[in-house]
């Protein structure tokens, strides 16, 4: 049975903000999310997360959350303390494989594949996740008896000169027996020079007690970067996009530059897929083959057909758009677009909650709001389809093959029937019967000996 603790007390005064540090984003969610993403996809019985400040702002922020446990840390007396006020949450079966995982809520991009390889390091015992750096000035430092074996860990600022020499350093993520760490957790003190409970001091007790402690270490070095300033952030989000980056590139995309993108949720990406420069991903993206996305768009839970062009400064949310279609430049669908095959959407079109149908076409100045829209219908430029009332919201209708003239409003609901044809400058307050022209502008005027005023001195 596994437990997963996540250490999210932490008031982050560096970062110099009155959010909570967890909640600071990182590829556009919370770095909580994150944590909270790897842990679950370990199948934890429980997962119980350890608040403190601005711990209400927390829970608020994963309400709802059913799988989450909360435990507060108040006040602050180090790792060791945190984990302490976990411990009447944890479950336990039948003892054998009962393990605690420990996390930290402000290292959010360690891999469900390094946790695994971490519960296996343990054995029957416990483990801890190290890394080897070139300057391990701060880390705890992991020490090794002379067959190799960990047997403590002593934090930076009581090491000894020979101690700090050590390069393997500990990132703080372990998991232990549930029981037995519960009983190290009673045991250990704050006889330290920073006077607080450190949960690392449980490996000292593991080894005294004959438990093995094993290690493991992470795929990249980035998966056990904490973010403690606002410096440290942007530089993790970098080194993250450089990771989404890369993953796309060796599925086969054309990324125009790897440096200008931004992925914050998730992208699939077809077959000859290619992306110009700064383009942001957000929520669940899916490209088909042959898709082409490009400059500076956004597109947030958005589907896109096989063969369609998304053209520069077009903004996509929640829409579906089929194959071979064309959208922009300067587009924006808005939630509830739907594109069939092969359809356009001009520079400056704004289609909300719509349907355009297949091989239509709204190529200049639009806006379609509630409506429905056949095949091969045409969308003259300056069209409205004026679908609020100032309290409600109304449907427009436009059946196959109509031709709507530019510069026309329509007030719905209304309808207008297969291949009808709508003249430039009308307001249609009623439908438009099929196959016939219907216009309602009035009839043009020339006044004879008008003349034009002229300013007074």
């Amino acid at each position: 049975m596994l437990n997963v603790v996540i250490l999210a007390a932490g008031l982050g005064k560096r970062m110099q903000s009155d959010l909570p540090k967890v909640l600071h984003t990182l590829a556009g969610k919370p770095m909580l999310s994150h944590v909270l993403d790897s842990a679950r996809q370990l199948d934890p019985a429980r997962i119980i997360v350890v608040v403190g400040h601005g711990a209400d702002r927390v829970k608020q922020a994963f309400e709802g959350q059913a799988d989450l446990h909360f435990a507060l840390q108040q006040p602050q007396h180090g790792t060791g303390h945190a984990v302490q006020q976990a411990v009447p949450l944890l479950l336990e079966g039948d003892g054998k494989d009962d393990v605690t995982l420990v996390l930290y809520g402000d290292v959010p991009l360690v891999q469900p594949e390094t946790l695994k390889r971490l519960l296996e390091a343990r054995g029957a015992g416990a483990a801890v996740l190290t890394e080897v750096l070139d300057d391990s000035t701060g880390y705890g430092r992991i020490v090794r008896d002379e067959r190799g074996n960990v047997c403590r860990i002593v934090e930076h600022k009581d090491a000894s000169d020979a101690e700090r020499g050590i390069k393997e350093v500990n990132t703080g993520i372990l998991s232990a027996p549930t029981a037995k760490l519960k009983d190290w957790l009673s045991r250990i003190d704050n006889n330290n020079a920073q006077g607080e409970y450190y949960l690392t001091d449980t490996v000292g007790l593991a080894v005294a007690d004959g438990v093995p402690v094993g290690a493991a270490q992470p795929g990249a070095n980035w998966e056990t970067l904490g973010v403690n300033s606002r410096v440290q952030q942007a530089e993790l989000e970098r080194r993250w996009q450089s990771e989404q980056a890369r993953r796309q590139l060796e599925a086969g995309v054309t990324l125009a530059d790897p440096a200008r993108f931004d992925v914050r949720g998730s992208l699939t990406c077809g077959r000859d897929v290619f992306i110009d420069v700064g383009c942001v991903f957000e929520g669940k993206v899916t490209l088909a083959d042959g898709v082409r996305v490009g400059p500076h768009c956004v597109l947030r839970d958005v589907s896109v057909g096989p063969g369609t062009h998304i053209e520069a400064f077009s903004h996509l949310q929640q829409a579906q758009v089929g194959r071979d279609a064309r959208v922009g430049p300067y587009a924006r669908l808005r939630p509830g677009a739907e594109l069939g095959d092969r359809s356009h959407v001009g520079n400056f079109v704004e289609i909300k909650k719509s349907v355009l149908g297949e091989d239509s076409k709204a190529n200049h100045l639009a806006y379609i709001g509630d409506a429905d829209i056949g095949a091969r219908v045409n969308v003259g430029a300056g069209t409205i389809t004026c679908n609020y009332d100032g309290v409600n919201k109304h449907r427009t209708v436009i059946e196959d093959d109509a031709f709507i003239g530019s510069d026309t409003q329509l007030v719905a609901p209304v309808r207008v029937g297969r291949g009808a044809t709508l003249g430039a400058g009308t307001t249609l307050t009623r439908d438009a019967p099929a196959e016939k022209l219907t216009v309602s502008r009035p009839k043009q005027l020339t006044v004879e000996g008008w003349q034009r005023p002229v300013k007074k001195s």
